[in-house]
């Protein structure tokens, strides 16, 4: 028999120590959390203490069998880091949790459960829209200090994007975020669940299931006329007021766009939602990079959480606020009702991707499905829950009801001939090429070597062809756009509902007083195919500055291939 390791008692000793030392704590803890503080000891990068900073290290070990899934430390709120203008107070921090009263989420729908609803907006009677109203007026009536009100729902928002939560030692210092990774589907999947409980049981309905602002389709790329009734609990003075019906929406919008006549923002429309739904077939372009305990913060954002998640977001936002607040930044974006009809289409996009084809599954990551996070519900319980809990929509008790897709049939169109492309790229070739990393302060073109070419169908299949931005770096505070454009002529630059334009990195401003060190991935196999591009040796890249010209920084530009 083997003799226990003499670390053994010192281990439990620890723990004994920090549970007798509770009491003294001016907070909640658990003996959980005081063991998850031990085991978090266990794991030391090899480049000391995580910081804030853009120099943490990426490259740490994914093998090691502890486990680098996220769970924060919410016994401590710090002030939201939030832009310098801001139009509020840095308090994001929603009702002080009890750890004492914390329960596990366990409440599945059973098998044979009638599954709850969400309907689109423009298909709502008024009957509905009433009881929606109802509820978000009510839950605005509540106490400021109740988990459960407008308000503090607000603040949970703000503290889960802003900062306001940190993890656990040796990452105390590193300020969390859930946008721009794999968290940003699965945190925002369970926000909204329980924003739809708590509005269910306000009104005193609990198959009540939460709309969506159904901006994909032909018969809603407006805002819904429910949210633009002065007299109605869903109206919020804070709204860009050119863009009020009948407005059509435009679902790559940058401040500063010029508007184009509606049957072509129509187009525009579709094809963008084909390109950010069916050409992101990977689980990491489709979802964002992952994002493991000790690694850098933002990694890299999904397709469609830059464009329509965040352009709609900015969309929506005020002219003439500082920061297009409420909805055009992370901070506010939850005191605007119409953010929860916005997100509810967002998390139907998740639903719908699963089911295009090619494969198309989440990740089977031990960090990611056990990654945690902490709401209240209905009844005013603080529930943790699992990313693992949440992928299957239909144990969570709802579905989407059907509506047509039209971008399913709207695929991008090339109108350059290939011989102009190859012109354009031999123009470049010849000429002094830029060299990087460069600053982004003009239109610019790199060419990019392709590490393969004529790939088989089953390579195809196995692995997408990804053009990769590395080493994208701008301040926090910073509003950036800048669009991406493959083979195509700086001339003549082609448009959103044109093959080349193959998609746009997005951020809103955040927060002052860091930088971001962040990514952007697009895939190229049926880009380059439709091109008739399969057989070049490199791709001419084009990268076109819409905001924060001459303030973001490109680290490297690659061409790397990933498994479907």
């Amino acid at each position: 028999m083997k003799t226990p390791s003499k670390f053994l008692p010192l281990f439990f000793a620890l723990i004994l120590f920090l549970f007798l030392s509770i009491p003294l704590l001016n907070t909640d803890f658990s003996l959980s959390t005081a063991i998850k503080i031990i085991c978090r000891r266990t794991y030391k990068p090899s480049h000391g203490l995580a910081t804030t900073s853009n120099q943490r290290d990426r490259n740490i070990d994914h093998s090691s069998s502890i486990s680098r899934a996220i769970s924060l430390n919410i016994s401590e709120c710090f002030p939201a880091v939030l832009p310098s203008n801001a139009i509020t107070g840095t308090d994001c921090c929603p009702y002080k949790p009890s750890f004492s009263k914390l329960i596990d989420f366990k409440d599945f729908a059973s098998p044979n459960a009638t599954l709850r609803v969400r309907k689109p907006f423009h298909l709502l009677d008024e009957e509905y829209i009433a009881k929606f109203e109802k509820g978000i007026a009510l839950m605005k009536a509540l106490p400021d200090d109740d988990p459960r009100s407008f308000i503090q729902q607000a603040k949970v928002h703000c503290a889960y994007c802003n900062g306001a939560y940190h993890f656990y030692y040796p990452f105390q210092e590193t300020e969390f975020d859930v946008h721009s990774s794999w968290f940003f589907f699965p945190f925002h999947r369970w926000y909204i669940y329980f924003f739809e409980r708590i509005l269910g049981n306000l009104i005193g309905d609990p198959d009540f299931a939460l709309p969506f602002w159904n901006w994909d389709s032909i018969e809603a790329m407006q805002m819904p006329s429910c949210f633009t009734n002065p007299n109605s609990s869903l109206f919020h003075q804070l709204r860009n007021q050119k863009h009020l019906p009948p407005h059509v929406i435009d679902l790559n919008y940058a401040v500063g766009n010029i508007d184009v006549p509606s049957h072509q923002q129509v187009l525009y429309n579709l094809v963008t939602m084909y390109k950010q739904m069916v050409l992101a077939s990977t689980t990491e372009l489709f979802m964002g990079s992952p994002f493991r305990l000790g690694d850098n913060p933002r990694p890299g954002i999904g397709s469609v959480e830059a464009a329509p998640h965040n352009t709609v977001h900015t969309w929506v936002g005020g002219a003439d606020t500082p920061n297009h607040e409420d909805m055009g930044t992370f901070y506010t974006a939850a005191r605007d009702p119409i953010f929860y009809g916005h997100h509810s289409n967002l998390d139907r996009m998740w639903a719908i991707w699963k089911t295009l084809g090619e494969g198309r599954k989440e990740y089977n990551d031990q960090d990611w499905l056990d990654s945690e996070f902490f709401f209240y519900d209905e009844n005013a319980n603080f529930v943790r829950v699992k990313v693992r809990d949440c992928i299957d929509n239909k144990k969570l008790g709802y579905v989407y009801q059907d509506v047509d897709l039209a971008w399913l049939r709207t695929p991008p169109t090339s109108r350059k001939s290939k011989l102009l492309r190859q012109k354009k790229k031999a123009q470049v070739l010849s000429s002094k090429p830029r060299k990087l990393p460069l600053v982004l302060d003009s239109i610019t073109s790199v060419i990019v070597k392709r590490p393969k070419k004529l790939r088989s169908r089953e390579e195809k299949e196995e692995e997408e062809e990804v053009l990769v931005i590395e080493g994208i770096e701008f301040g926090s505070d910073k509003y950036v756009k800048f669009d991406v454009h493959v083979d195509d002529d700086e001339e003549r630059l082609s448009n959103p509902d044109e093959t080349e334009f193959v998609g746009s990195f997005v951020h809103l401003y955040h927060g002052h007083g860091h930088n971001i060190s962040t990514s952007f991935k697009v895939g190229l196999s049926k880009v380059l195919e439709n091109l008739e591009a399969e057989e070049d040796d490199d791709v001419l890249v084009t990268l076109v500055p819409r905001m924060g010209k001459g303030e973001v920084t490109l680290g490297n530009i690659k061409i790397e291939f990933m498994p479907r």
